[in-house]
Parts: C-alpha cells; sequence; structure tokens
C-alpha cells in the first residue's frame, strides 16, 4: 500500500479535460494546416542569424569585446541597414528593441547605448521611442524575468529582444532543471510575441566550450551561435565566426576598436589556419562516412558518461576503418559536439540524425 502512495506521488498530476482542450489548440499539428515561412531579420555577410520566433547566441572568452560585437547587432536592426558585417530588416510593426544588461553599471551601460547610436549614426542627444534600455543589475534573477516578461507582455512591437547576461536569470548554471526551464522561457517569449531573442554567455576559460548546464542547452536549441575570440596574431583585434548555424556559413570576419571607440572591420585580415591532424582528417570524412560511424556508435540509445561516449565512438569509428587512440577520439568527440552530430545534454550523448554536414 505504501509503494502504491510512492509511485502514485511520483506521477505528474492530471490533467483536467477544460485544460487539455484549451492545450490542444496549441500542440497539435495537422498536415492541412499552412504556417508562413519565420521572416528573417538578421543576417551576416548574407547568412542569416536571426529570425522572427527564434533565439540566437553570442559567446566569448572575458575581454574578448563581445558587447561591442552586440553593439553593431543592434545598430544594424536601429537602422534596417548594415554595420560591421551585420544586416538587418525589421518589420514596421516590430522595429522596437528591448536591450537588458544585468552585468554593467548605469554608468557603463549608458556608453554602451552611447556607442549604439552612433555606430547607427543617430544622435546621442535626444531619446528614442524604439530603443529602450534597461538595468537589471540589481535585481534577483526571477525578479529579472519577471520584468522581462511584463514588457514584452505590454510592448507588442518588440522585434528584437538582447539579454547581456543569460546567466544571471537563473541561479544555478550548472542545474539541469533551471538550464531547461530558462531555454523553455527563451522558447515561449520568441513565439509567443513573434521576436528574435539574442544572448549573451561566456566561454569556460579553460576551453571553447560554452559555459555550463546552460550553454548545453543553448548549443543545442538556438538558431545561431556566434563566437567572439581574441586574435592569436594581435590582441587589439577579435575574430567572429559561427559556432552553430542552421543556416549556411558565413566567412568568419575581425574588427578592431577605432580611434572613436568604435568597432570597425579590419579589411585583408588573414585567418591563422588550424593545423589539420594529419592522424585523423576529420573534415575530409564524407557525411555518409560519419553518419555510417555514429549509427553504429549510438543507434537510437542514449550514452552515459564521457568515458562511455569515447568507448562508444572507439567502436563505431573503427567499423568504418578509422581505429584510432584516445587523443584523437577526444579531438573526434570535441568536434562532434560543436557541429551537433552529437548532442551534449548533461553527462548524457546521443546521435543526432537531422545534423548538417
Amino acid at each position: 500500500m505504501e509503494g502504491t502512495r510512492k509511485t502514485e506521488a511520483m506521477q505528474p498530476s492530471a490533467m483536467k479535460k477544460e485544460d487539455f482542450a484549451a492545450l490542444w489548440k496549441s500542440i497539435h499539428l495537422k498536415v492541412t494546416d499552412t504556417y508562413d515561412v519565420p521572416p528573417e531579420i538578421l543576417w551576416v555577410n548574407g547568412s542569416t542569424i536571426g529570425t522572427l520566433g527564434n533565439f540566437s547566441a553570442s559567446t566569448g572568452k572575458a575581454k574578448s569585446k563581445k558587447t561591442f560585437n552586440i553593439s553593431a547587432i543592434v545598430a544594424a536592426a536601429l537602422t534596417n541597414d548594415e554595420v560591421l558585417h551585420y544586416s538587418a530588416c525589421l518589420p514596421p510593426n516590430k522595429r522596437k528593441i528591448l536591450y537588458v544588461d544585468t552585468e554593467q553599471s548605469k554608468y557603463h551601460c549608458h556608453k554602451v547605448m552611447e556607442r549604439i547610436l552612433r555606430l547607427a549614426g543617430l544622435p546621442t542627444d535626444q531619446d528614442r521611442d524604439d530603443f529602450i534600455f534597461i538595468v537589471l543589475r540589481e535585481q534577483t534573477p526571477d525578479m529579472r524575468k519577471r520584468i522581462i516578461g511584463y514588457m514584452l507582455e505590454n510592448m507588442p512591437d518588440v522585434g528584437l529582444l538582447i539579454i547581456d547576461g543569460i546567466r544571471d536569470l537563473m541561479y544555478d548554471i550548472n542545474s539541469p532543471g533551471e538550464s531547461t526551464d530558462l531555454i523553455n522561457l527563451l522558447m515561449r517569449w520568441s513565439s509567443g510575441y513573434n521576436l528574435h531573442i539574442h544572448t549573451v554567455l561566456h566561454l569556460n576559460k579553460g576551453d571553447d566550450n560554452t559555459r555550463g548546464h546552460i550553454g548545453t542547452e543553448l548549443n543545442n536549441k538556438a538558431e545561431t551561435v556566434l563566437q567572439v575570440t581574441k586574435s592569436a596574431q594581435d590582441n587589439n583585434i577579435s575574430e567572429v565566426k559561427a559556432m552553430h548555424i542552421r543556416d549556411r556559413d558565413f566567412e568568419p570576419f575581425a574588427f578592431r576598436i577605432n580611434d572613436s571607440a568604435l568597432p570597425e572591420v579590419v579589411e585583408g585580415y588573414v585567418f591563422q589556419q588550424s593545423k589539420p591532424d594529419k592522424s585523423f582528417p576529420l573534415t575530409e570524412l564524407t557525411e555518409q562516412q560519419h553518419r555510417a560511424a555514429l549509427e553504429n556508435a549510438f543507434g537510437k540509445r542514449t550514452v552515459q558518461g564521457y568515458a562511455n561516449v569515447i568507448a562508444a565512438l572507439k567502436q563505431g569509428y573503427a567499423s568504418i576503418g578509422y581505429e584510432r587512440g584516445r587523443n584523437v577520439l577526444v579531438s573526434l568527440n570535441k568536434f562532434l559536439v560543436n557541429k551537433r552530430m552529437i548532442i551534449k545534454e548533461g553527462k548524457s550523448y546521443r546521435y543526432n540524425p537531422d545534423f548538417h554536414y
């Protein structure tokens, strides 16, 4: 009897018929339904990085000039023009931009706001109705979410929401539950209010992975993830490339901060080519070879733990004639996760057959 009560307690509470009837209309998909293509609003060098109803992210380590890069995106959106290789076209009824900063003081946020207006070629001595900037540094994570939600509910003409400091909307960046809830909230905001959300998240200090479980969820669900990196050739230059992108990849570009304290493109910049791994030509393998190896490694199962996924990759790639040692397999795992060929969720790994190679 006690065991039965425990089992019942673990079950989700039953849904009432009238509640499900209302929910059914929003979750039921019919083949006879018709849907408009999500309007594209943001591009880099002709590649789409942002559509209404979706969200994207910028990542980078501290001092990589992520906020300068975001400033260019916002400036392009303010003018529906091109700034620093970013171009934008917000619909007439979605021209308002809401910028949320969770990290900096009002003084530093004011400098960011002025920079955006100067990049856009707009006056800095008059306020604008289409550019709202709020500073939430002193608020709690829950209050920050409540404030943003309230503003979106009462500002239907917002087309672009910037959240500079997504980790500050949660208490524990390594919490799977809290991370999932936050990503679901971003998806509800973006689709429910028909806008695009661009967030900012730091990379780990020791590698190029996004920080915490929230970083993993962002990589899995975001439309585009941009990576801003300090140039190894010149500390005054930052490089921008796509870590993940649903559209075709774009040519990476570099920028520096000029004498007017504004980002400008570094023309003719030559990117350092990473040394090819002669022992395992990852990018030379065909899509079919990768698919065969991953299907043999994973099938439809989820592999738990890092050691087990390395073992699975060793077996899978050996089956197509590429038997390699641990160091190469570690690089292979990172390559596959970055390409979204493998989806990492906490300590679990699974094959993603819908990847684009």
